[in-house]
């Protein structure tokens, strides 16, 4: 039997991970969280700001990668759902930064236990210990993918791409 050649597991690989965002993107009508009054990706933003506190929008949008303009659209759906709030900047009151309130929080929780359901329904026939490799091994590859995209060559590769 040959090795497989490093090239062919890259380009199988490159050909899941396609397959992979294509079904995330159908998987996400699946999530059974209810109408929480905003679209999905407007919902996204409320788990970096559960997590880091408020945040100005411009630096909401560096951290999803995000156009401002589309996250301030976002935002203003989160805003008019309850889902987040508007308050000062302490650093500089002329400034607003984006909260996330009590409803906002709770969903979140339902959002991450929707998430949390599809993918145990997707993982229930797999052994335990396949799971837990499974997810140590997609953890170093983001890993190695977020190494990858902070450093400059990988910027000045994209820009001369």
């Amino acid at each position: 039997m040959t090795k497989p050649d490093a090239s062919d597991t890259t380009g199988r690989l490159a050909d899941e991970i396609v397959r992979f965002a294509r079904l995330g993107a159908r998987a996400k009508g699946m999530l059974n969280a209810g109408d929480l009054g905003a679209e999905f990706s407007a919902l996204m933003l409320l788990f970096p700001l559960q997590h880091h506190g408020p945040m100005r929008v411009t630096d909401l949008a560096e951290a999803k990668g995000a156009d401002p303009s589309t996250v301030s659209r976002q935002a203003a759906q989160l805003i008019k759902a309850g889902l987040a709030r508007r308050e000062a900047d302490p650093a500089d009151g002329r400034v607003s930064r984006l909260a996330v309130t009590d409803a906002g929080l709770s969903a979140c929780l339902r959002l991450r236990e929707a998430r949390h359901a599809l993918l145990s329904d997707a993982l229930s026939g797999w052994p335990a210990e396949r799971v837990t490799a499974f997810a140590d091994l997609f953890a170093e590859f983001n890993s190695s993918v977020e190494a990858l995209l902070r450093t400059d060559a990988a910027v000045s590769a994209r820009e001369n791409a």
